[in-house]
């Protein structure tokens, strides 16, 4: 084998997985990093909507290296991407959920804490398409008491 078709082989490679990776990303490689990454699945495998204070906490473990800024810049392009949905608990925290699949959050005004009630169809994009409405994403949350809170 030539060193010329060896050289042609190997660009060749290269453009294959730069296009893969580019499917994969959805077009945003410029934008992956690892502390993206780390946020990312910190932020998926908790159950419990953690703030960007406690991510933080946990992603410093994987990547000592990183800021509170730097979490925040990507809980905020990972929102944009639709990739994670924020949630309000009416006290100014912004606490951040991985699980993007139709839930609805029932959020304790006092203890302000977030319980998910998994639901089988998104009825509300269903709704809103049946107006004639071209839904991207959808949030449902109810305010009030949990059971702990509403027995004190």
């Amino acid at each position: 084998m030539s060193s010329y078709f060896k050289i042609f082989l190997t660009i060749i490679f290269v453009f294959v997985i730069i296009i893969v990776m580019i499917s994969i990303f959805g077009g945003s490689m410029k934008n992956y990093s690892r502390q993206r990454e780390a946020v990312s699945k910190v932020l998926k495998a908790s159950k419990s909507h953690p703030s960007a204070a406690a991510i933080y906490d946990e992603v410093k473990k994987i990547v000592p290296s990183i800021s509170l800024g730097t979490v925040y810049r990507n809980l905020d392009n990972l929102k944009q991407n639709g990739d994670i949905i924020s949630v309000s608990v009416g006290d100014g925290t912004e606490r951040y959920d991985g699980d993007i699949s139709p839930h609805i959050h029932l959020i304790c005004r006092n203890c302000k804490n977030i319980i998910d009630i998994h639901i089988k169809e998104d009825f509300g994009k269903k709704f809103a398409t049946e107006c004639g409405f071209s839904p991207d994403s959808s949030v449902y949350t109810v305010y009030g008491l949990c059971n702990n809170c509403a027995q004190k």
